[in-house]
C-alpha cells in the first residue's frame, strides 16, 4: 500500500504517523500553542525528529461549534509556515488541513503535497484544484458542519453510510483524474457522530479496507476518549495511544496525532507483533 503526494511516495505497508500542527488560537487541543510561525516551525521540526511521516498544518479549527475563519486570515496563518518548512528542505510531505479551495491552491503553490479536507472536496472548485495538481488528497466523512455536526447526529447504519460516502467521493475523484494511489480516506471520528457511532466505526475499520485506499484515522485526544475515560483533553495521552494501536491493528495506515513520539513507538510494537 503506497500513497503518492507531490514528489513523495509514502510506504504505508506499516502504519505511519501524521503530526498535527494547529496554527490556531482555538483548536480543541493545543489551540494557541503554535499560532506564531516560529513556534509552529519549531514544533514541526520536532515532530519530524520524533518520527512523523507527514505534517498536517491547519489554520482553522473544525472542533464542534468552531467559529469560521475568514479566508485571508487563514492564509496568513498557514502559508508562512509552509514556506518556512519548504525552505528547510524537510524530508516529509506537508499536508494542508482546509476545506477552502483558495487555501488549497495557495498551499499547494507554496509547497504542500497533500490536501486534507473535512468536506471531501465538495466545495466548488476544490476537486478541480486538486485534480490539476500532483497533490494527494484525504477525503473525510462529516455529517453536517462544525457548527451543527454534534446537534443530533443520526444514522441508520453508521458504518454502511460512512463507507458509501467515502466510496462515492473516491469515485468522483477518480473520474476527475486523481489517481487512486493519491487518495486517502478518513471516516471522520467526532465529525457528526455520537460516542456510540465513533466506537462502532472504530470496531469496524477493517470493513473500509475494501475501498482500496489507505485509511487515515484521527482519534487523538478526541472527546470520545474523554467520554470513555472521564479525562479532560490534556489528560488523554494513554487513551490516544490505545486508540492508535487498536486502529492500526484493524488496518489503519496513517494515524493523525498530537503525540507523535509516543505513537510512533507504540506502532513499532504493533508492526513487530503483526
Amino acid at each position: 500500500m503506497h500513497f503518492r503526494c507531490g514528489a513523495f511516495t509514502l510506504d504505508l505497508n506499516t502504519p505511519q504517523v501524521m503530526g498535527i500542527i494547529n496554527v490556531t488560537p482555538d483548536s480543541f487541543s493545543d489551540g494557541g500553542q503554535y499560532s506564531q510561525t516560529n513556534s509552529a516551525v519549531t514544533h514541526a521540526l520536532k515532530l519530524i525528529e520524533d518520527g512523523a511521516a507527514v505534517l498536517d498544518i491547519g489554520g482553522e479549527s473544525t472542533r464542534p461549534n468552531a467559529t469560521p475563519v475568514p479566508l485571508e486570515e487563514e492564509l496568513q496563518r498557514v502559508i508562512p509556515v509552509i514556506e518556512a518548512l519548504v525552505s528547510e528542505n524537510i524530508p516529509v510531505p506537508i499536508s494542508i488541513d482546509t476545506y477552502k479551495p483558495a487555501v488549497m491552491k495557495a498551499a499547494i503553490d507554496a509547497g504542500a503535497s497533500i490536501v486534507n479536507d473535512v468536506r471531501a472536496l465538495l466545495e466548488p472548485d476544490a476537486l478541480q484544484i486538486v485534480a490539476g495538481s500532483n497533490a494527494g488528497v484525504c477525503l473525510m466523512h462529516m455529517q453536517g458542519t462544525p457548527q451543527t455536526m454534534q446537534e443530533n447526529p443520526h444514522y441508520e447504519n453508521v458504518v454502511a453510510e460512512v463507507k458509501a460516502f467515502l466510496r462515492l467521493r473516491r469515485d468522483v475523484c477518480l473520474v476527475a483524474g486523481i489517481p487512486q494511489d493519491r487518495i486517502l480516506l478518513d471516516p471522520g471520528f467526532g465529525f457528526g457522530k455520537t460516542r456510540a457511532h465513533n466506537i462502532t466505526l472504530a470496531k469496524s475499520l477493517a470493513d473500509l479496507l475494501d475501498l482500496d485506499c489507505p485509511l487515515l484515522v484521527g482519534l487523538s485526544r478526541k472527546s470520545v476518549l474523554g467520554q470513555v475515560t472521564g479525562n479532560d483533553v490534556d489528560a488523554r495521552l494513554y487513551a490516544s495511544i490505545a486508540a492508535a494501536v487498536a486502529s492500526a491493528m484493524q488496518g489503519a495506515h496513517l494515524l493523525r496525532v498530537h503525540d507523535v513520539k509516543a505513537t510512533v513507538e507504540a506502532l513499532k510494537v504493533v508492526t513487530a507483533l503483526k
